[in-house]
């Protein structure tokens, strides 16, 4: 298993979108992600966008007024990881056009289908954005 957690945080440190791929309790959460948040949110944008943080290696990126962050095993590729994120954006600005923190907020449940056609697991098994997209699109015309 690769990816251990996503989170979508924006400027201020909160939380919009959390998804765990191994167990720990909601203290243990709590906990570990303002730590993270608190680190990432800290750093200049000179910095690199891999930060070691306990047994994890965090890779994050900013788009907009929000911050994308996943922790990683260490022997994980940070790269792959860098594309991976950008996939979620790209096909998060395909649906939603332009996707923002507001439309995170208000579709939690769609952003959490698409991680979830995307990662399985903990492992990245989609990244074509018309096979992410499909099953969105029939609900949306189903409703």
């Amino acid at each position: 298993m690769g990816i251990r957690f996503i989170l979508m945080v924006n400027k201020q440190g909160q939380t919009r979108l959390a998804q765990y791929y191994e167990y720990l309790t909601i203290e243990e959460r709590r906990a570990l992600e303002g730590e993270i948040v608190r680190k990432c949110l800290a750093r200049n944008e000179q910095q690199c966008s891999f930060v070691e943080h306990r047994n994890y290696k965090i890779v994050y990126r900013r788009y907009a007024s929000l911050f994308f962050l996943v922790g990683v095993d260490n022997e994980e590729n940070e790269l792959a990881i860098l594309e991976f994120i950008h996939l979620l954006v790209e096909t998060m600005d395909r649906h939603f056009g332009n996707v923002c923190e507001l439309d995170i907020m208000f579709h939690l449940e769609k952003a959490h289908f698409m991680l979830e056609e995307m990662v399985m697991n903990g492992c990245i098994i989609e990244t074509s954005k018309a096979n992410i997209l499909a099953p969105i699109q029939l609900m949306d015309k189903a409703s």
